[in-house]
């Protein structure tokens, strides 16, 4: 989660250290309100970074994302959204 030059910090790459790192609260320095449920914040962290990855087939279908916000069905730790980035760099 450190990094020498803020500037060159990928937004994705850093949003999921800090789900991974079990640091949301991170996240949500200035937003008292958004830190009275972290539950909720780790939902939707981990919705934006299901929605937001590289491999098309990976993302979830619109439907799915509406029943992961409304709670109907559970949110399960999506991977790294630079993996596939990584894996095509190889």
């Amino acid at each position: 989660m450190e990094t020498e030059n803020e500037d060159e910090m990928i937004l994705s790459d850093w949003v999921y250290d800090c789900m991974n790192e079990r640091k949301m609260e991170t996240l949500m320095r200035e937003d008292e309100e958004g830190r009275s449920d972290m539950k909720r914040v780790e939902r939707f962290v981990k919705i934006g970074i299901w929605c937001i990855q590289e491999e098309p087939s990976l993302r979830p279908s619109m439907k799915k994302v509406v029943q992961m916000l409304e709670g109907a069905v559970d949110v399960s730790t999506p991977p790294d959204p630079s993996s596939f980035i990584s894996a095509i760099k190889e």
